[in-house]
Parts: structure tokens; C-alpha cells; sequence
């Protein structure tokens, strides 16, 4: 077999150009450490609908995109607190579909709205509790008991509002949750609070730190005596209360409660974690990730709100962001830029008729031998 003598071509400008543009970013991302890519991507989100919308930059549609993402944002929070440990909450839509129900016939009944609040989030606290003991006591897997939970609780919700609108017209109320506190929106705010209370007690806390090990490797934590039951039945149940929460939210902003409030919140929330960079095997993320996270999923719902686009087409995007999310924080992700740049310089080389700088020359040298 003949040697192929013919000199390796250079790489040609427009590779260079593109190999340093991408080691720029690299660089700029790393920069802004771990959240880098989350406003890599939201700069990016933000330049498109900038593009596609002239409506989208305005003061008044920014102000309910954070007032959207703050109720995206508490319930991704409790989110991500179940698939830490490696679990999934699905029933949080229907959660806080029944807490707005709840707060609302307490205030038609006469019951001051700190009261009515207190109930609402202690029948959300019970929901959280009881998917944790099925899931810790009775064996059953996360995704069967909050799918069940999930029929339950909006059933129980269609039950309590019998048909009728359930309007809220107590102004305490309402003042608390819609509000302006300072420059910021009352939601806003309450979600900023719940983002740093949370951050701060999975970092610093050695309930957050339990809960990490057990999603990073669940039968080591239980090796180490670690008390698992107890901190999952906990996961969920802050979970199902900040899911209330969300609802008593909700609530204020459309002056009801109502049944049909939080249908696809389970979604936009897993999304939102995802997004985030946080793990569906558990072990890994953050609060203020699945925060950014719940941030981005407001914007591109709002751009496709701006653009008329109907809700059947949104659900598609929003799965399509949780696969491409996925991917893309998970090893088969990380791998995705060195198979492509092989691919690219073996097809350049091919073309060229030249040797192959690594792989390319080993293999002719096999052929050489035998």
C-alpha cells in the first residue's frame, strides 16, 4: 500500500473564525460561572423577542413577565426540592388550582385573609405530606403517586367551587398579593424571598446538604444513616406548600379562585428546573438556577403570547425545551461539541484528500503494517 505523502492543508479561515468564536463564548460563559449559559440563553431569548415583537421591550409587558415567572418561579422552587432527591411532583398545578379554591370560599365565608391564607397553605402542606408517606411508606414510585394526586386534588377542587365562580373581593388580600412593595410587583417580591430562603438552606443547611445526598447517591445516604423518609416526606410537603402558595398567588392576580387554575404548571415548573441545569436523577442544581430557569420559560411563553400563537402549539415548545434541556445538561450533551468538531475536520480532510491529523493517521498506519 503506498504512503500518502501529501502535506495536511492548513485550516482554512472560516474554521479558525468559527473555532475562535466559540472558545470566546466558552470563555465568556465560564466567566460568569456555573449560571453562565442561563444568561447566555436569556440574553439570547430577550434579543428575539425584541426581534419578532415591538410590543415585547415595553415597560407594561416586562412587568407581567415577571409577575408571570414569579408564579413559575415558587413553584419550580418547590420543584426542585423533590427532584433533588431524585424524585417528581406532578400535582402541583392541581395543588394550587385547590388552594385558590380554598382561600377563596374562606374569604367568602367571613375569615380574615391571614386565616384564610394559613388554611389554604396547611391543606397544601397536607397534600405534600401524604404524597410523601405513599411514596416513603407504601413503595410506590413519585411519578404514579403525584399523577394520582394530581386527579385528586382538581377533583376535590371542582367539588368545593360546585359550579359557582368563587370571587375574591377582600382588599387586604388582594393589596398583599398584587400590590406594589418599592419598584417591584408584591409577586415578585414574595418570589425573590422564597428564592433566597430556599438557596440559602440548601447550601447552608444540613437538611439542603441531606438532601443532595440522597439524590446523589441514595443507598450511601442510607448507609450513613441518613434519615431519608423523613427528609423526602419533607421534600414534598415544601413542594405541595409552596405550590399553595402559587395558587393563593394566582388567585389574587384574577380576583377568583377557580378549578381550572395551574393546568400545565406542573410542566412549566419541571421545565423550568431543567432548564436550570438541574438533573431529573437528582443530586444536582439550585433554587436560583430553577429561578432563571422559570424566568426564561415566562419569556418564550409571553414572545408566543405576543406572536397570537395558540396554547396546543406552546405545549410543544415547552416539551421540546424540557428535551433539549435534558440533553444538554446530561453527559450525552457535554459530548456534543467534540463529535461535531470531528466530524467537521474528518469531512474537511476527506474532501481534501489529506491525512487525518489524530485518529486518520493511526489507522493508516495499521493498514501500513499489515
Amino acid at each position: 500500500m503506498a504512503l500518502n505523502t501529501s502535506p495536511v492543508l492548513p485550516p482554512q479561515p472560516q474554521t479558525s473564525r468559527l473555532s475562535a468564536a466559540v472558545n470566546a463564548l466558552r470563555t465568556f460563559t465560564s466567566s460568569l460561572g456555573s449560571k453562565g449559559y442561563l444568561f447566555v440563553v436569556g440574553a439570547l431569548v430577550l434579543a428575539v423577542g425584541s426581534v419578532l415583537s415591538p410590543y415585547f421591550m415595553t415597560s407594561r409587558n416586562l412587568i407581567a413577565v415577571l409577575i408571570t415567572a414569579s408564579v413559575v418561579s415558587v413553584l419550580a422552587v418547590g420543584q426542585y426540592l423533590v427532584i433533588v432527591t431524585g424524585g417528581i411532583d406532578l400535582s402541583v398545578g392541581a395543588v394550587a388550582a385547590l388552594s385558590s379554591v380554598t382561600v377563596g370560599l374562606a374569604l367568602q365565608a367571613g375569615v380574615s385573609w391571614p386565616l384564610a391564607l394559613l388554611l389554604a397553605l396547611l391543606v397544601a402542606g397536607f397534600v405534600g405530606v401524604f404524597n410523601g408517606l405513599m411514596i416513603v411508606y407504601g413503595g410506590i414510585t413519585p411519578f404514579i403517586v403525584t399523577l394520582a394526586m394530581m386527579s385528586i386534588a382538581r377533583g376535590v377542587a371542582y367539588i368545593l367551587q360546585t359550579g359557582r365562580q368563587v370571587a375574591i373581593d377582600d382588599q387586604g388580600f388582594l393589596s398583599a398579593f398584587t400590590a406594589d412593595l418599592g419598584p417591584l410587583p408584591a409577586p415578585v417580591v414574595i418570589a425573590m424571598i422564597v428564592m433566597i430562603v430556599l438557596a440559602v438552606t440548601m447550601s447552608q443547611t444540613r437538611y439542603g446538604r441531606r438532601l443532595f445526598a440522597i439524590g446523589g447517591n441514595p443507598d450511601a445516604a442510607r448507609l450513613s444513616g441518613l434519615p431519608i423518609k423523613r427528609d423526602i416526606v419533607g421534600a414534598y410537603f415544601l413542594s405541595s406548600l409552596l405550590a399553595g402558595l402559587g395558587g393563593v398567588m394566582i388567585a389574587a392576580q384574577l380576583t377568583e379562585g377557580s378549578a381550572i387554575i395551574g393546568e400545565g404548571y406542573e410542566l412549566n415548573a419541571i421545565a423550568a428546573v431543567v432548564v436550570g441545569g438541574a438533573s431529573l436523577f437528582g443530586g444536582t442544581g439550585d433554587p436560583i438556577s430553577a429561578v432563571l430557569g422559570g424566568l426564561i420559560i415566562a419569556v418564550i411563553l409571553n414572545i408566543m403570547d405576543l406572536l397570537g400563537i395558540q396554547a396546543q402549539p406552546q405545549l410543544i415548545v415547552k416539551g421540546a425545551v424540557i428535551l433539549l434541556a435534558v440533553l444538554f445538561t446530561s453527559g450525552v450533551g457535554n459530548k456534543l461539541p467534540g463529535a461535531i468538531r470531528k466530524l467537521v475536520f474528518q469531512k474537511r480532510y476527506t474532501e481534501k484528500g489529506s491525512d487525518l491529523p489524530s485518529e486518520g493517521k493511526e489507522k493508516e498506519k495499521i493498514d501500513v503494517a499489515n
